[in-house]
């Protein structure tokens, strides 16, 4: 028996080794950034069963066999939709920026989407006055409305929405609504699912999470976008969920959510529909590509206005959102404002921050005091030595948890959307992300952002290295998983 056990032992290492040399084999081959695949041979090794455990839970982009399936023949048609925009009135190359130019051919190259002028925009920044007009335009919506958001959180006027989303179906506007599983979670245990059923909403669980199914498809795999859509006329986008931040994390000690949204009408607004179009087929299977825009522009008046629709997620481009922000970065010839909530930098991004204050331009980054995460807050403070040493100025903002993701090129160009500063949005989920070509609009970005550093504290590269040895401890122990967060 003795022997039998003795065996037994044996066969169970060997066996291990099997699985860990197994897993190994397939985190190198997948090639992708070193510090990520770093990171997860770290805690495999660590955590000896439950590192291999987590590694097929989250360790690779897995969309699910049916949704990949269905993403990729979805591509072509998408794509064919996408090439005709080129012939569209709003398209007109030649009126672009030099700063536009360049992202629009990568864009264009990469996905086959152009940059379209005659935009018309709006910068909303405050909780009231973005839900009030979003209410105001459904309550004026004559035959659809596409909603797309990652959390809906019930309350205040969150419900004033839902209430204006159920009376407009029922007067016959035809009303979609699509929602992140995890970030929605609340809102589909409570009444308003049943109530926009009955009045005849269509509303579809965005990659639905399901113990079940946790190794069919990675279960942290998020749909971060948030889009609205008014009669194909009017659009929405930015960094605001359908929440209400007075009855949202009211008790998480992070202060109100500061966040803006982007009112549009124009040629984009059909871009951004069919993006909207996108997630809902991947989901439902259900194909309804939207009306290409018609509009004339004139170039006398309209000259400055142009969108780029940015898209990422599985099943299209990888790291697009990602290039264009480097892009954009090693554009720069003055400034580079960024606020985000979550920072947590690729390599090739703290590469381009630090090489662009170097060179003098003035690079200014607004994260907020106090972060809902704490793994990311303490991966955040391990970049920032590396940082303020290169003449990147670090600004921590004191009004609240700043969700608002922005990035201002020489105050003539920016970046206005859904994507955070980390892995998981770099890499990872749906988000949607404008590059905007419009020194106006630019102009009003850049005076909240001033707004924001005039309420934040600076943090000098001197006091910050006065801080407790057990806090450097802790930066660096959340480093080792910043590439996973």
């Amino acid at each position: 028996m003795e022997q039998f056990y003795q065996v037994l032992a044996w066969v169970s290492v060997f066996f291990y080794w099997l699985v860990i040399a197994g897993v190994t084999m397939r985190v190198v081959f997948k090639r992708r950034v070193v510090g990520v695949s770093l990171a997860w041979l770290m805690i495999i090794y660590i955590i000896p069963i439950g590192g291999v455990f987590a590694y097929l839970l989250v360790g690779e982009l897995n969309l699910g066999r049916k949704r990949a399936e269905r993403a990729k023949e979805m591509f072509q048609p998408f794509a064919d939709w996408f090439q005709r925009l080129n012939d569209c009135p709003g398209h007109q190359p030649q009126q672009m920026s030099h700063q536009a130019r360049p992202i629009s051919d990568l864009c264009e190259n990469r996905l086959g989407l152009p940059a379209l002028c005659g935009n018309s925009m709006s910068l909303q920044d405050t909780p009231h006055e973005i839900l009030r007009s979003i209410i105001e335009d459904i309550r004026n919506a004559e035959d659809s409305i596409h909603l797309e958001f990652y959390i809906w959180h019930p309350g205040g006027l969150a419900d004033e929405v839902a209430s204006a989303l159920i009376i407009a179906a029922k007067r016959g506007v035809s009303v979609k609504l699509l929602l992140d599983a995890a970030g929605s979670n609340r809102f589909f245990r409570s009444y308003w699912p049943g109530l926009m059923a009955q009045a005849g909403i269509e509303i579809v669980e965005a990659l639905a999470v399901s113990p079940l199914r946790m190794f069919l498809r990675r279960l942290d795999l998020r749909q971060h976008r948030k889009i609205v859509v008014i009669d194909n006329k009017i659009a929405y986008t930015g960094s605001m969920n359908l929440v209400d931040p007075e009855h949202f994390k009211t008790d998480a000690g992070v202060g109100q959510w500061i966040d803006v949204m982007v009112r549009l009408t124009g040629p984009c607004v059909s871009v951004l529909n069919c993006i909207q179009a996108w997630d809902w087929e991947v989901e439902t299977g259900k194909r309804f590509l939207p009306e290409l825009p018609t509009e004339e522009v004139s170039t006398a008046t309209e000259k400055h206005e142009i969108i780029q629709v940015i898209p990422s997620g599985p099943g299209m481009p990888d790291e697009l959102i990602h290039q264009v922000l480097l892009l954009s970065i090693y554009q720069a010839k003055e400034s580079v404002v960024i606020t985000t909530p979550y920072f947590v930098p690729s390599e090739n991004l703290l590469h381009a921050l630090e090489s662009a204050a170097e060179r003098g331009v003035r690079v200014d980054i607004v994260i907020p005091d106090k972060n809902d995460s704490v793994m990311v807050e303490w991966a955040s403070r391990s970049f920032f030595t590396e940082l303020l040493s290169a003449g990147v100025k670090i600004h921590r903002f004191h009004g609240g948890l700043l969700h608002t993701k922005s990035v201002v090129i020489d105050n003539n160009h920016c970046l206005i959307g859904t994507v955070n500063l980390d892995m998981r949005s770099l890499w990872l989920n749906f988000e949607v992300t404008l590059a905007v070509d419009n020194p106006e609009f630019t102009q009003q970005l850049s005076w909240l952002q001033q707004e924001y550093i005039a309420n934040s504290t600076h943090i000098s590269l001197s006091e910050w290295e006065k801080r407790p040895v057990y806090k450097k401890l802790g930066e660096q122990f959340f480093y080792m998983f910043s590439p996973l967060l």
